[in-house]
């Protein structure tokens, strides 16, 4: 496997402990925006205690600061489980094995007692131990635990022992040796870990030195990266902490955060306030750009496709049916919409119009997050955002036309037709059986498959031959892009029913 497969898998295994912090941020966002209720409540309950909004909001409040202070073992877990050959809950709970081992062992409390250093006797004993191992439980160890869990549970899951042993055979096995490899690994990272933190706090800082500039920085390349997968290994050093920024989850903790000197007011969020007017509105204008400048005779269609593709992008955020309709058959378009994502960062991170997300920028998670002490002149991004939309509408519509670029209703006549005769008609989204078998033959059969995964929209999969995928029939079976990575590496960009598409394949196969 390339190192750019690889890269990718460990991308996509990033997706499974994300997918928590939308229960997080929701918990988070109610619970800010009660916190504002200036009322209270006569009921009392059974005559034990008399509700009023600060512990409804203390609550909720709580109960999503649980999900946010424990994200590093979630990685953990999220990772193995994600980078597993078979997705099995073995993988799981050895990350969670391997996390623990890590974390105990290279405690600042550990390494005092390494160190001779007597807790109880010093006072200011955490002063002696190397400040690295304070900051031991972070997401970098998390994901660095997962992929170590993943490989192990691949390698060792169907291990046969002698009869004796025949208990711990198999899936048993791998939490056993993933124990007895972070016990190496923990004994290699009292060595290395200061070297390694110091590092990545030196890029951290150097980026965070840069401000808006390096918001700016991280928004173009994040774009750039969606083709091949990549920016979600990206986000995780500017979202989390890898690098010591932590954004998502530092903005998240609102008022705590404040308080406990992690988040600062008009600072904090600014690598995520800027996706708001590109989301929202910015991919919208585009949209309706692609729809003006479509032929005649596609209008109606294209509208269809824009429409529907523009409501979730600024609902939720979910931006890549809008991205892959343009990214491959006009580059210059997405290359533009990249440099474009950047200067709305750069802006909002300028200005300190901030507001964050616990999924994406959509106006979901817009209204949730408006109620953060952190999220200020977030109305502001608002205005941003139409003046994108219509920025994004000129130039892409100038663009269009001026090179004549083949947007979704421009394509050619003939190219079109001989596509559509040649391929079996497009499924309805709902009929993900049918659509699973067929997408099994446009990637040339369950001999040609080596796994089978799946992200937000998109198929990801593992194939012998990437040059048996027949990239028009998948085109016709809805399917907005087909990417190849290499000899081995395929993605069809399907839509947000791609897992669901993914499990009907896996049963098929």
């Amino acid at each position: 496997m390339g190192i750019l497969a690889y890269l990718q898998r460990i991308g996509r295994s990033l997706m499974v402990p994300v997918a928590v912090l939308p229960a997080a941020a929701i918990l988070l966002g109610i619970g800010q925006w009660v916190s504002h209720i200036e009322w209270v409540s006569h009921v009392n309950l059974f005559g034990l205690m008399e509700w009023d909004a600060s512990i409804v909001a203390k609550f909720l409040v709580t109960s999503g600061s649980a999900i946010l202070s424990n994200m590093p073992i979630l990685f953990a877990i999220g990772v193995a489980y994600g980078m597993s050959k078979d997705k099995d809950g073995a993988a799981a709970l050895s990350g969670l094995v391997g996390f623990l081992i890590i974390t105990t062992l290279l405690s600042p409390e550990s390494i005092a007692f390494f160190h001779g250093i007597d807790i109880k006797a010093v006072k200011d004993w955490q002063k002696l131990v190397p400040p690295a191992f304070n900051s031991i439980n972070n997401q970098f160890i998390g994901i660095l635990v997962g992929i170590i869990s993943a490989e192990l549970y691949n390698r060792f899951s169907s291990i046969e022992l002698h009869k004796a042993l025949a208990f711990f055979s198999g899936k048993r096995f791998v939490p056993i040796i993933v124990s007895v490899v972070m016990l190496l690994v923990s004994v290699l990272f009292y060595f290395i870990w200061p070297v390694v933190y110091s590092g990545l706090e030196y890029f951290g800082q150097l980026i965070q030195g840069l401000g808006s500039a390096g918001a700016g920085i991280y928004g173009f390349f994040n774009r750039l990266l969606i083709p091949v997968g990549l920016h979600h290994a990206l986000n995780s050093v500017f979202w989390f902490d890898v690098a010591g920024i932590n954004d998502i989850p530092y903005f998240l903790g609102g008022q705590s955060s404040i308080d406990a000197g992690k988040a600062v007011v008009g600072i904090t969020g600014r690598y995520q306030a800027g996706f708001f007017p590109v989301m929202m509105f910015g991919l919208p204008g585009a949209a309706l750009a692609m729809y003006h400048t479509a032929k005649k005779g596609n209008k109606e269609k294209t509208a269809s496709i824009m429409f529907a593709a523009s409501i979730a992008a600024f609902f939720t955020g979910i931006t890549e049916p809008l991205e892959f309709a343009f990214m491959f058959v006009a580059p210059v378009l997405y290359f533009i919409h990249a440099v474009l994502t950047g200067i709305s960062l750069f802006i909002a991170a300028t200005m300190q119009w901030i507001c964050g997300f616990g999924f994406s920028a959509g106006l979901i998670d817009m209204l949730l997050q408006s109620g953060n002490p952190l999220a200020v002149h977030w109305s502001m991004l608002i205005l941003q955002g139409l003046v994108f939309f219509v920025v994004y509408y000129m130039v892409f519509r100038f663009v269009i036309i001026k090179f004549n670029l083949k947007t979704p209703g421009r394509e050619d006549e003939d190219t079109t037709l001989s596509s559509t005769e040649k391929t079996p008609k497009k499924q309805e989204i709902g009929d993900t059986s049918k659509l699973a078998e067929q997408y099994l033959a446009v990637v040339g059969g369950k001999e040609n498959l080596i796994n089978i995964d799946s992200c937000i929209t998109r198929l990801r999969l593992g194939v012998n031959d990437s040059e048996l995928v027949d990239e028009q029939t998948a085109k016709a079976l809805g399917a907005m892009a087909v990417i190849k990575l290499g000899k081995t590496g395929v993605q069809i960009i399907v839509g947000t029913q791609a897992e669901k598409i993914a499990d009907q394949m896996k049963k098929l196969v």
